[in-house]
């Protein structure tokens, strides 16, 4: 019998051997050692080398990898890594930086996609538990009748959509609605109402107050979208409770004009800095689909990543295009208007990980266009929060149910409301190599 034969052989037993063992890998291992005779290992050179290796950390190791976590307030959380200059895991480095110029965000974009998935992989590893995933739930408070121009929103009174206006839902209302989303798994709780500002709607400001702090008791972290506030605007919602509001940017600077014109791109940096300096966690990110270039994208992410903050999540949406508003009627002659693939929002996703590492980015609205895999490849990119529930205000969204089984697909948990994101297990388990500001040597997780 040829030692190739005896090899073959060998390892049948061996899995036969391992099979009835629990302990995975090492016990494989073992067995594999123990039935294949030492001759059939050969040579480099002519036969076949195994290597032994134990898989498993230590389990008290992977039980504080599990269950330890960072404080929930992202101001808290960056005050910790303070003097971190950089992480480097499997010869990938990554950095938080508010410098970067387009030439270097571009470079990295424009990656061959398969040495940006990986790259945005491991960034991810390196500062999150890519297990856990955050859910949150958004609720149109007041539908229709907005005076802005957006080209892609089917509430403007300028447009002739499906979108009826109603008026602004009564605050228990809200809190029924906050308490189904909390029964479905959700832990943030968001709540949209179409207008271009608050401005002096005083009685309505109320009312927003009242449901802010009602969402707050129950254990919910909250988020509004309004518009545009002003800084006492911010301060009241802080008091109430609001854990964080969205404000998107939506496309670059230069393409924004093409499809705004009713607020300007610094009407919207301004309440960014409102929202920030009152304290409340920044939710800012944009919409592919808008007819923008590569160059447009590129362009959002670098005025995100040079924010004097980078925000604490970053939703990144494909256009659900709605019959009725201009980029839903009438698509350019490129036809990219609402034309957004996965490998588009992965390659948007995977960036977006890559030059802000510590920012939590969000699948959101076009989510039901893409399958289950297409939603595993934007996860694998960096993406760790989803909307869920039937409508994202007023488009459509995968149900509960659904997302329930696709986080069991997956093996994702969900994070729990008012608490902190859970250190990356590549932290605790020492993988990462970190370097501080402080001393010039390399210190390790």
């Amino acid at each position: 019998m040829s030692t190739a034969t005896v090899a073959r052989a060998a390892l049948r037993r061996a899995v036969t051997l391992s099979s009835s063992r629990s302990n995975g890998v090492t016990s494989f291992t073992r067995a594999l050692s123990s039935a294949i005779p030492s001759e059939a290992y050969g040579s480099a050179t002519n036969g076949v080398v195994i290597d032994k290796y134990v898989a498993s950390p230590p389990a008290s190791t992977t039980s504080a990898a599990e269950t330890a976590r960072l404080p929930n307030d992202v101001h808290e959380r960056n005050a910790i890594y303070s003097d971190e200059e950089t992480r480097t895991m499997a010869g990938i480095s990554a950095t938080v930086r508010h410098d970067w110029t387009k030439e270097e965000i571009a470079e990295i974009y424009m990656l061959p996609f398969h040495e940006l998935m990986h790259r945005a992989a491991t960034v991810h590893r390196m500062y999150w538990n890519p297990s856990e995933v955050q859910q949150c739930t958004l609720l149109s408070i007041k539908t229709g009748g907005c005076t802005e121009d957006c080209g892609y929103c089917s509430q403007s009174t300028r447009y002739k959509t499906f979108v009826k206006p109603t008026p602004t839902m009564k605050v228990q209302q809200v809190l029924e609605a906050a308490k189904r989303a909390k029964d479905a798994g959700s832990t943030r709780f968001c709540m949209g109402a179409a207008w271009r500002e608050l401005g002096n709607k005083k009685n309505a400001f109320n009312h927003i107050l009242e449901m802010v702090r009602g969402v707050n008791g129950m254990g919910l972290e909250v988020c509004c979208t309004l518009g545009m506030l002003n800084a006492e605007q911010a301060k009241q919602l802080k008091e109430a409770g609001l854990t964080a509001y969205n404000h998107n940017l939506d496309t670059s600077p230069e393409h924004y004009p093409k499809v705004i014109t009713t607020r300007s791109y610094e009407d919207r940096l301004q309440t960014i800095a409102n929202v920030r300096d009152a304290g409340i966690s920044v939710c800012c990110g944009g919409i592919l689909g808008l007819g923008e270039k590569e160059t447009d994208r590129v362009g959002l992410l670098h005025v995100l990543a040079t924010l004097p903050d980078h925000p604490e999540s970053v939703p990144i949406n494909a256009l659900v295009a709605v019959e009725g508003t201009p980029l839903g009627d009438n698509p350019n002659e490129e036809g990219d208007i609402g034309n957004v693939s996965a490998f588009d929002m992965a390659r948007m996703i995977a960036t977006a990980r890559i030059v802000m590492p510590r920012t939590m980015v969000r699948l959101s609205a076009g989510r039901l266009s893409f399958s289950d895999a297409e939603q595993y490849m934007m996860f694998s990119a960096g993406a760790n929060s989803i909307f869920n529930g039937d409508k994202l205000l007023t488009t459509d969204n995968p149900e509960f149910d659904e997302d329930t089984r696709l986080f069991e697909k997956l093996g994702f948990v969900g994070k729990p409301a008012h608490a902190g994101p859970m250190v990356a297990p590549a932290e605790t388990l020492g993988e990462v190599v970190i370097t501080k500001v402080s001393r010039s040597e390399k210190q390790y997780a």
